[in-house]
């Protein structure tokens, strides 16, 4: 039973390290190698007497046999080669190239009448007065305007001119990693944050420090890692790429806590906005009374506020014997920690941990035991977080005496 187990009952949250590919073969294998001994098989679903939910610790993907990885390894070395020639960073992300759909406001001096604006077509070529049509496709902003300049020279004296993009044409970008809903996403306004929040916003698995964009230009790759996380930290500008189209944004998964603050990157509007918590209340066993339901809560809420959210009868619900519960990607498995909800509310914040989307709360002390045997008789690992809620779902759904009471509550 649940009750007998002695101390708190915790989560360890953790989240895999990111893989990162080597150029050299030993440092490769001896890294892969270090994973496979740490690969588990067999474990119980419910994970015990592990560090509390309130430590924040990162949930993590279960690592892969070392031959497998191996391979995808070799895969991705054979399938992706950074090449010296590779074009850096700053000339690829500073260098805005022009496309058909920019527009573009072309200011001559002296010559008012020279003056327009107007929209690269399709075939990638803009009207300029007295010149026609002219072709600025992939050139940047500086050498569109020394074209143009050449172009009126024939029939003005020394014109100077400006180029401004006035509108950035639409993109398109796939958007991978730690986002709720990756995918391939058309972009009105083609910024980075604008992507991030197109896609559902960042999980709470998402290391903002080090947003990767992937861009191809001149059949070569160049990357440019954007730091989103320290401007929320120090109350500065959160800097907004301008993406261009294929690009390709990949937000990395947490590897370690030290400097990073979740619940600040979960407040963030760069982060999934609402997160859904289920609860199951044995609100009154003396009665047969129990519910189960799914509440959404703002993205960074604490047990209490889905609490407050809930429809749980605070005045009889058993709130010393809480249990909250959340699946542990590393080991695919539910983990789960004991909360004292008084204390809670008198203000112990260490039983006030931040929640997690999808996590369970249960409240009432039969009914966390009779979930705990559940999961402890499952004897099957979890394979993704989606078995896991239909595990809860099953379980409310097949266990008609769940809710009836057992003795006392």
């Amino acid at each position: 039973m649940f009750g007998k187990f002695p101390g708190k009952l915790s989560g360890k949250f953790s989240q895999p390290n990111l893989t990162r590919f080597s150029c050299g073969a030993v440092l490769l294998i001896y890294s892969y190698s270090a994973l496979g001994l740490a690969y588990l098989i067999g474990q119980p679903a419910l994970a015990l007497n592990s560090p509390a939910i309130a430590q924040a610790p990162i949930l993590t993907q279960p690592p892969s046999p070392p031959t497998e990885l191996l391979e995808r390894a070799r895969e991705r070395l054979r399938q992706s080669p950074r090449s010296p020639s590779q074009l850096e960073p700053s000339a690829a992300f500073t260098n805005y190239r022009l496309g058909p759909g920019d527009s573009l406001f072309v200011n001559v001096l002296r010559f008012p009448d020279l003056t327009f604006q107007n929209t690269i077509d399709l075939e990638g070529n803009l009207i300029v007065p007295l010149v026609g049509a002219m072709t600025l496709e992939g050139l940047t902003l500086p050498e569109a305007r020394e074209q143009i300049r050449l172009a009126l020279d024939r029939y003005v004296v020394n014109p100077q001119v400006d180029v401004i993009l006035v509108a950035q044409r639409p993109v398109q970008v796939t958007i991978l990693g730690e986002v709720v809903r990756p995918g391939l996403y058309p972009l009105a306004a083609p910024q980075l944050s604008t992507a991030l929040i197109s896609a559902g916003g960042t999980t709470a698995l998402a290391d903002l420090r080090t947003v990767r964009v992937r861009r191809q230009q001149d059949g070569e790759l160049a990357e440019q890692d954007v730091d989103l996380f320290t401007p929320l930290a120090t109350a500065s500008p959160v800097p907004d790429l301008q993406l261009a189209d294929g690009d390709t944004i990949v937000v990395p998964t947490l590897t370690a806590n030290q400097g990073y603050d979740r619940n600040l990157a979960a407040r963030s509007t760069l982060a999934q906005p609402q997160i859904r918590i289920r609860v199951l209340n044995y609100a009154a066993g003396s009665r047969g009374g129990g519910s189960f339901g799914v509440i959404q809560v703002p993205n960074g809420s604490s047990f209490l506020d889905a609490l407050a959210a809930s429809s749980v009868d605070l005045s009889n619900a058993d709130l010393r014997n809480v249990a909250l519960i959340r699946f542990d990607v590393q080991q695919g498995r539910a983990v789960a920690r004991e909360l004292d909800g008084k204390t809670a509310i008198l203000g112990d914040a260490s039983e006030n941990p931040i929640l997690a989307d999808n996590d369970v709360i249960v409240v009432g002390r039969n009914l966390v035991a009779r979930v705990t045997y559940a999961l402890n008789t499952f004897t099957q690992p979890f394979r993704d977080i989606l078995g896991f809620v239909l595990f809860f779902q099953s379980l409310v759904d097949s266990a008609s005496n769940l809710f009836q009471p057992s003795g006392n509550n």
